[in-house]
């Protein structure tokens, strides 16, 4: 058997966790050639020392230096490479046939369209590549014959919920509608008026999933389920209207698939991101991913709820940015990245992300995208806009490196 050759884009936060607790247990399938991080050289340099790959990539040069002292009083022969350029260089490398594209926010679309582009087969956890970049990115996967596996749990269950011949023949498969489920986070109960102080640790404080800070706080405002909605629109081509959400509190089914004869399939599993990398990295083969096996008699219940508008209005707000398209869906994100920062910074209120989403949206037109630079310039401009509106100081308009 010839082993996968792997690029992990994000490898220190926890999609990297998780993608290498597979990948360790399966040694003779799958290679690690390549590692890439912001700035967590403490965590990279142990990752490089047990997975010894050939190359690691760090966006910030100074941590970066640091990282090659240790590397080579260590003795390992692991290059290393600095800054954006060399992210993109170990997204593209000749030698890695399967990039997992985890590199959270803004920051990921450039590296994940590049290993697009150069044909990869790519496993997608960077939502904001297609929320960002949607068309584009599609483009360059059917042009270059890249091969695009999702891995956000929700998307892996649609995607493991359609027929084979869905991506070949998407209007003769006889789906009807899909359905992504949503916890609700840690305030699904919480009264709308008792939003306003919350702190950032209760809104990192997910009930099921364990995660970074900044998609925690997506999902407790369900942006994150907002943008998941945009993403499910390019990767499985359905319009807006065939895109539900539904509460599922107790994260054991991750998405179902209405058909026109009224069947539903559904996908179910533990809340544990190892059951969709193992399908991703080993697809069409299953592969074991060290997650228990769901005790059906210990399930009590499986409840389901529609979506609180009033207390998840930035759910609204993606499906009318979807609505909108252009550069709308971009905007939107910006102004999230900006306001999420801030609040977990403690500049701002948790109320507060969304009232500048919804100002931004508002102030910046939605315009077409026909380039990775028109994508970046509205990003920018839907930044600056952002830090205007919740009153803070300038010059980080630059999309956020969150992939620690």
């Amino acid at each position: 058997m010839t082993p996968r050759r792997l690029c992990l884009l994000g490898a220190t936060g926890s999609i990297g966790d998780s993608t290498l607790d597979v990948v360790a247990r399966h040694p003779e399938r799958f290679e690690v050639v390549a590692l890439a991080a912001h700035r967590n050289v403490e965590k990279l340099g142990a990752l490089a020392r047990r997975f010894r790959p050939q190359i690691v990539a760090v966006l910030d040069p100074h941590a970066a230096t640091s990282l090659e002292r240790d590397l080579a009083g260590a003795g390992l022969p692991t290059r290393v490479v600095m800054g954006a350029e060399g992210v993109m260089e170990v997204a593209t490398l000749a030698q890695v046939d399967t990039v997992l594209a985890a590199i959270v926010g803004a920051a990921g679309l450039a590296p994940t369209l590049a290993a697009a582009r150069s044909g990869k087969r790519i496993l997608l956890a960077n939502k904001e590549a297609l929320v960002m970049g949607g068309a584009l990115f599609m483009e360059a996967v059917k042009t270059s014959g890249a091969m695009l596996l999702p891995i956000d749990s929700e998307h892996n269950a649609v995607f493991q919920c359609l027929p084979a011949t869905y991506a070949r023949q998407p209007h003769a498969s006889g789906v009807r509608r899909i359905v992504l489920t949503a916890s609700g986070g840690p305030f699904r109960t919480r009264p709308p008026a008792e939003l306003l102080n919350v702190t950032p640790d209760e809104a990192c404080a997910h009930p099921n999933w364990v995660m970074g800070r900044k998609i925690s706080v997506d999902s407790a405002t369900m942006m994150n389920k907002g943008l998941e909605v945009i993403e499910a629109h390019w990767l499985f081509g359905l319009k807006p209207s065939a895109i539900d959400v539904v509460i599922h509190p107790q994260s054991v089914i991750h998405s179902l698939v209405e058909y026109v004869d009224g069947s539903v399939l559904a996908q179910l599993s533990h809340p544990d991101m190892r059951t969709p990398i193992a399908q991703a990295l080993a697809a069409p083969e299953r592969i074991e991913s060290g997650v228990e096996t769901l005790d059906f008699a210990r399930l009590k219940a499986l409840t389901f709820e529609a979506p609180d508008r009033e207390r998840f209005p930035c759910l609204a707000l993606a499906y009318h940015a979807l609505e909108a398209g252009g550069s709308a869906p971009i905007v939107l994100n910006a102004a999230n990245e900006i306001a999420v920062a801030a609040f977990l910074d403690g500049r701002v209120r948790f109320t507060d992300i969304c009232d500048a989403c919804t100002k931004v949206l508002e102030a910046v037109p939605a315009r077409p995208v026909g380039s990775l630079d028109d994508a970046i310039a509205a990003d920018g401009e839907a930044r600056r806009v952002a830090r205007q509106a919740l009153n803070l100081a300038t010059g980080a308009d630059r999309p956020l490196a969150t992939h620690t």
